[in-house]
This record gives structure tokens, C-alpha cells and sequence, in this order.
């Protein structure tokens, strides 16, 4: 890990961009240290999604955690992948459509993701982990809500996670979801226009965890109430401290 920049924001949170090879990424800690980290997830690149990652990293660093996030396969900077810009479109004219996904688009865009995004979030965490600020334990916070279930899965390190059901989850992907057991809160935009509200319900109801919460508000993928982010930080405090 090699860090690029350095500022402080601010309310006094510090703001590193650092590479992981070529994996940009940014981290957010607070004065105190070590600290409990969450790993924030997200669906986009990280020049596009930035002023929604800064503010759930305040908020979350505002109640001691670190935070960090990376650049996902095929996002921002990274080289595209021709099969998943295929499979995307494909998505996407489905969707427009009206009709139902089916479970081929998604394979074809999702489980390739997957794949390759989940070794990426666990070589992040070993070196964050090293990190003299950083003491553990670790929680996962956001989407893709497919890699969340993956990282839940096969990363021991991580104690919680709080699942943005925003995207589609391939189906084959829900006998994993019955082996997570660790607590999960699950957010779920009612009039979700990119999801597929009863596939996200069945997911819930999939998983293995004896602690999980679903919390279900209307509107539609980007309309999620800010006090939500309250939510979290009480979930996670609960959890990680």
C-alpha cells in the first residue's frame, strides 16, 4: 500500500488516497487511534460516487470508526472488461423493457465481479490491518450486495455488515447467503427502479445470521433517509467497540 494524498477535512477528519498495486483507494481516520474499521462498499466508480462515500466516511468517523473504500474491477481508472460492459447494456435494456431480468444478465454481469472484486477487498484489509491506526475489529458497510455476502462468507475478519440491497444478487449466490452468520443490517429501497424488490426479500430471508435486521423505506435507489446513517453508526457500535 502506498499512499498519494493527504488532507484534512474539515472536521478534522483525515483523508489518504493511497494504490494497492493498481487499485486506488482512499482512507478516512479519526485523531483517535487505533481504531475499529469499515470497509464501505459501493457500486460505482470512485471519482463518481466520492461526495456519497465522504459522507457516510464522516459520519461513520464521527463515532470512531476508520474508514475505507477501494476502486471496484472495471470502474473509474481500471480497465474495462468488454463482457461486462455487454452484459450491463444487456441490463440495462431489460430493465427498460419492463419485463424480468433474467438470470443469465446477471450471471454474465455479477459472479465475474465477484470473483475478482472479493480477493481484491481481503488483500486491502491485510494491509490496512498492518496500519498503526487501524486496530480492528472490521465491519462492512454498502454494496454490491453480492460481494457484501462473498466477503461475509469466506473473511473471518470481518464481525458485521450492513447490506445495501440496491442490485441484483445471481441466484446461485443464495446458498452462500445461508452460511453467513455474522450480524447483518439490511437496507431496502421500496420503489428500488434498478432492483428487484422480492429477489432482495427472498435474500433476507436466505440468510443464516440469527441477528439480522431489514429495514425498509420508500422511494426510490439514491432516496435512502439520512437517518439511516444513525442506524448504522448504532449498529455498528454495537457490533465493533
Amino acid at each position: 500500500m502506498q499512499f498519494t494524498t493527504e488532507k484534512h477535512l474539515d472536521d478534522s477528519v483525515l483523508e489518504r488516497e493511497f494504490s494497492l498495486g493498481e487499485i486506488p483507494g482512499i482512507l478516512w481516520t479519526p485523531g483517535s487511534a487505533p481504531a475499529p474499521l469499515i470497509l464501505l462498499g459501493h457500486p460505482g466508480s470512485l471519482h463518481q460516487m466520492y461526495p456519497r462515500l465522504v459522507e457516510r466516511a464522516r459520519q461513520a468517523v464521527a463515532e470512531g470508526f476508520a474508514a475505507a473504500t477501494i476502486e471496484l474491477p472495471g470502474s473509474g481508472v481500471r480497465p474495462r472488461s468488454a463482457a461486462a460492459e455487454e452484459a450491463r447494456a444487456d441490463l440495462r435494456r431489460a430493465l427498460a423493457a419492463g419485463g424480468p431480468v433474467e438470470d443469465g444478465i446477471v450471471d454474465r454481469l455479477v459472479l465475474p465481479l465477484v470473483e475478482k472484486a472479493v480477493p481484491e477487498w481481503r488483500a486491502a484489509l491485510d494491509a490496512l490491518l498492518s496500519l498503526p491506526e487501524i486496530g480492528g475489529p472490521v465491519g462492512f458497510s454498502g454494496g454490491v450486495i453480492a460481494i457484501g455476502v462473498r466477503l461475509a462468507v469466506v473473511e473471518p475478519r470481518i464481525s458485521a455488515a450492513l447490506l445495501f440491497a440496491g442490485s441484483f444478487v445471481p441466484r446461485t449466490m443464495f446458498e452462500e447467503a445461508r452460511q453467513v452468520t455474522i450480524p447483518l443490517h439490511v437496507l431496502l429501497q421500496w420503489d428500488d427502479e434498478g432492483n428487484d424488490r422480492q429477489l432482495a426479500l427472498d435474500l433476507f430471508d436466505a440468510f443464516g445470521s440469527t441477528e439480522k435486521t431489514l429495514h425498509a423505506n420508500m422511494g426510490g435507489h439514491t432516496g435512502v433517509p439520512r437517518f439511516e446513517g444513525d442506524a448504522a453508526n448504532r449498529f455498528f457500535a454495537r457490533h465493533l467497540k
